[in-house]
């Protein structure tokens, strides 16, 4: 393992982070209650989505490439693969998008007195780890293709870990500033938090076919 391949995984990390970024920017605009335990637990719970899903992707190169005894195979599978998750992305990211851009409308139209702050859920925020983070699968391909071997992607995942959880940590920090800008107006918050999520899932599809 030389210098130049970890700087590689330097840059795949902050690569795959981006997604974490936004929906961590997002989940710092419109939850009410984040404080420092939440999130912490909202950054690690993306970055450890963000480091599994390579390290499934590395393995599953590695078994279609056992069984099928070539390494061609492999690599049209893991093409294929990387083509599905893409669109899974998509969708699922679109879906949290909308869903959360739609609510928001309908609260920012209803009278004070009955409108609801958006509350912190373990459950949602597993899965946007895992809606932000599915699309990583592809990046075990990467990884496979010659920047790690079976000991090394374990450092290697874990790089992308730490850079996640720290960029994470980011975000949320931005969404709770920019959150104090709008004086608490969870409303205006939640359609910026769900454009964001809107424009994540088009980029996701953009930057798979255009290598961005």
């Amino acid at each position: 393992m030389t210098w130049a391949i970890l700087l590689q995984i330097f840059l795949l990390g902050i690569g795959l982070s981006a997604d974490a970024f936004s929906v961590a920017l997002a989940d710092g605009l419109t939850y009410s209650d984040i404080n420092k335990k939440k999130s912490f637990f909202i950054a690690f719970t993306f970055g450890f989505m963000q480091a599994l899903m390579p390290l499934i992707g590395f393995w599953l190169v590695e078994l279609v490439e056992y069984l099928s005894g070539s390494s061609d195979a492999s690599s049209s599978a893991g093409r294929i693969a990387s083509l599905v998750v893409v669109w899974i992305a998509f969708a699922l990211l679109l879906f949290i998008g909308a869903k959360m851009l739609i609510e928001s409308i309908i609260e920012l139209k209803k009278p004070k007195e009955e409108k609801k702050e958006r509350k912190f859920s373990v459950k949602e925020v597993i899965f946007y780890g895992f809606a932000t983070a599915i699309d990583a699968l592809a990046a075990g391909i990467t990884l496979h293709a010659g920047l790690s071997n079976g000991s090394t992607v374990w450092l290697h995942v874990s790089i992308i870990l730490v850079l996640t959880f720290s960029i994470s940590l980011i975000g949320l920090f931005l969404g709770k500033q920019i959150m104090k800008l709008l004086k608490g107006k969870y409303e205006i918050s939640g359609i910026i938090g769900g454009i964001i999520l809107i424009l994540l899932a088009v980029w996701v599809v953009i930057s798979h076919y255009f290598g961005i």
